[in-house]
């Protein structure tokens, strides 16, 4: 028999309020909260909760605390990545975030889909599409990235932007709906980004 949590890896509807994907996010809730009472200077413990919490923590990767996120096991951090304060990873499906990624302050990279049909909402019905965030990325302050995008290597998105679909590598890209502004050049990996860590 395929369980809930099959379909929802699968990306196929399933039902989000099933007892063994609450437990499971119950046990990600309190790893999240453990990580985020934990002292910065406890840096060997926080790493430990956070080796614990995701799929897959590189080497000098740093979480700052508050961090939220639905299961953790399905997130898988690169080496060196620097994700700041207040990120939300909702990863019913899964999050892939290469290495030498930053992170700004405030961003949300989702993977969950509500349907329409308010029946289906009703019955706590959902689906779900992967993530994948390119080595050497930058996500300014607030950026949201929606279900099923990816974002490739050493590509800037401006602060605030909405990222509802693919975003080639290298490349400028801010707005709401999120889009390409312009290829980066050489000149610019020695200027200022686009604005907000």
């Amino acid at each position: 028999m395929t369980s809930e949590k099959d379909r929802m890896m699968r990306g196929e509807p399933y039902l989000a309020n099933h007892p063994d994907l609450l437990r499971e996010r119950k046990e990600c809730r309190l790893l999240c909260e453990r990580f985020n009472a934990t002292s910065f200077g406890d840096t060997g413990p926080r790493r430990a909760i956070l080796s614990e919490l995701l799929g897959e923590l590189g080497e000098d990767a740093e979480v700052m605390a508050p961090f939220q996120c639905d299961y953790g096991r399905y997130i898988s951090i690169g080496a060196r990545t620097f994700i700041n304060y207040g990120a939300v990873v909702l990863d019913a499906a899964t999050v892939t975030i290469g290495e030498d990624v930053q992170i700004g302050p405030g961003v949300q990279l989702v993977t969950a889909l509500h349907p329409l049909d308010p029946d289906d909402r009703r019955r706590a019905v959902e689906t779900a599409a992967p993530v994948e965030i390119g080595d050497g990325a930058w996500l300014a302050t607030g950026v949201i990235v929606c279900p099923g995008v990816s974002i490739g290597a050493d590509t800037v998105v401006g602060a605030g932007s909405v990222v509802t679909r693919d975003l080639p590598a290298g490349h400028l890209c801010v707005g709401n709906p999120c889009r390409v502004v312009r290829e980066i050049r050489s000149e610019d990996r020695r200027a200022a980004g686009a604005g907000g860590s």
